[in-house]
């Protein structure tokens, strides 16, 4: 594990997005009122990357602890081109940076999704998920220089 102890506290924040992929049954099911037999799945995903956000260094060896000043997960359905779209922005003041976090939060509603969804199909693809952008610490700024097209994805 790298030593931080010396590091100074700095204002940090990432954002990451990636995308859970559809069939026309899951689009129908979600285009209704969101729900599955377990009940909202955006909102549901979303809450789960939440708390896995907060439990990165827990689920991520040699990743330290890190205390979480904001995070936002958001899940949006495009039914029109049969995909999820997951964004992902964390925020804290601390001596280390918060991309795992954002990443984790990402990857964590994706297969909350999936979850929630499976019954109905498993042929959901995950996709895409990636760091769109960081400030602070050591390093500066990151913006990712290509950015994904929905289309592409």
């Amino acid at each position: 594990m790298v030593d931080v102890g010396e590091k100074p506290f700095s204002a940090r924040t990432a954002e990451a997005e990636g995308w859970v992929l559809l069939d026309q049954a899951i689009c129908d099911l979600l285009g209704d009122k969101g729900l599955s037999k377990k009940g909202d799945v955006l909102r549901i995903a979303e809450t789960a990357g939440i708390m896995a956000v907060k439990k990165t260094w827990e689920l991520i060896p040699l990743c330290h602890s890190i205390r979480v000043d904001s995070v936002r997960v958001q899940c949006e359905l495009l039914a029109d081109i049969r995909k999820i779209h997951i964004k992902s922005i964390v925020k804290a003041n601390d001596v280390t940076g918060v991309e795992m976090e954002a990443l984790t939060g990402v990857s964590v509603a994706a297969l909350t999704v999936y979850d929630m969804c499976k019954a109905v199909s498993k042929g959901m693809v995950i996709d895409g998920i990636r760091l769109l952008r960081k400030t602070g610490g050591k390093s500066g700024d990151y913006i990712a220089s290509t950015p994904i097209q929905v289309e592409d994805v």
